[in-house]
């Protein structure tokens, strides 16, 4: 599996921490103790407030240039962190950029509409324009393609998330790069945890570890879609991207697992235990999670964990998709204490 054969901008502070989080660990322990946490920090990629988006955006961003574009298009939610993530890219690699934030969620208030996320879009010098929810994003940018080549732009349209088999390949690297770190230091990884959404970052890694024949599984915790469609849309993706890899078939429907009990009412809509890992993780590790993707995920694992889902001493690798800004598009959800004095 040789990926220096693919065109890649080298965008990220690489290769991104993985840390133990013992005080986590130990709050969670159970009379008969627990599993012994550790957190892969993509959160500290380094583009834009970092995130798991500028592993895919090294290939992508790389495509577009060797496809001779000029512009950069992309969609995602209004707190989307892989929109401000593409739009410092294209900043810092001289592409024009357009989002397009489609509204899933119904909010109306300034903090969610133009704090967080949106106001690095436009800080990055990004064009953002909003559609309805239910739209049908992915032919919205082919209609601004089409109005941009018409005026002589040369557009590369980069689908949400940037989930697909050129973006996907950045999580075929980051297996690579988690696997040689805990041979390094000899840690023996049984579970990897994260949050899965557009499925991108999931089939990537079940991609790279099932090539490296590792034996890692990984578990996404959807903060979206049910389950069924879930564990679909990544294997889908998956078997693409093996097949780009040129290692067509290798991945199995039974290396694909995804558990979405943790959605709520829905995409983007807070919950109580993302509320409470997000707290959680903050005041245990001084880490910030996020609102949409990693608070969820993490208060899957949290669940999972008292549930017995784990065993004792295992190690359970969560990745840190990243995000913390979007915190800022949710300050009602927190209920945080008045100040003292």
């Amino acid at each position: 599996m040789n990926l220096a054969r693919f065109p890649r901008i080298r965008l990220g502070h690489l290769p991104t921490p993985l840390e133990p989080m013992e005080n986590l660990s130990r709050h969670l322990a159970g009379p008969n103790g627990g599993p012994n946490l550790w957190i892969k920090r993509d959160d500290c990629t380094g583009l834009s407030t970092g995130g798991n988006k500028t592993r895919k955006l090294e290939y992508l961003m790389a495509d577009a240039r060797a496809q001779g574009a000029d512009t950069v298009i992309t969609q995602g939610a209004t707190q989307s962190n892989h929109a401000r993530q593409t739009a410092a890219a294209a900043a810092k690699l001289g592409f024009e950029c357009h989002i397009l934030l489609e509204d899933r969620t119904g909010y109306d208030d300034a903090a969610y509409t133009q704090s967080g996320n949106v106001l690095l879009d436009k800080l990055h010098g990004a064009t953002v324009s909003r559609r309805p929810g239910g739209a049908d994003m992915a032919a919205e940018m082919e209609t601004l393609a089409a109005e941009l080549r018409a005026k002589g732009r040369k557009p590369y349209v980069i689908p949400g998330g940037g989930s697909n088999a050129v973006g996907a390949l950045g999580y075929v690297n980051a297996a690579l790069e988690l696997v040689a770190q805990a041979a390094e230091i000899g840690l023996r990884i049984d579970h990897v945890v994260h949050a899965t959404g557009s499925a991108g970052t999931q089939a990537g890694l079940v991609a790279g570890l099932v090539a490296l024949n590792s034996g890692i599984p990984v578990l996404g915790i959807g903060v979206r879609a049910p389950r069924e469609k879930q564990e679909a849309n990544v294997f889908a993706l998956a078997e693409k991207v093996v097949a780009h890899l040129g290692l067509p078939g290798i991945v199995k429907p039974e290396h694909v697992v995804a558990n979405c009990d943790y959605v709520g009412q829905g995409y983007g809509i807070p919950t109580e235990g993302m509320v409470a890992a997000v707290k959680l993780l903050a005041e245990q590790e001084g880490i910030l999670l996020d609102p949409v993707y990693s608070g969820k995920g993490m208060a899957g694992m949290v669940d999972l964990i008292g549930k017995g889902h784990f065993k004792p001493g295992e190690n359970v690798v969560f990745l840190h998709t990243g995000g913390a800004v979007g915190l800022f598009g949710y300050p009602e959800a927190f209920a945080l204490p008045a100040e003292a004095g």
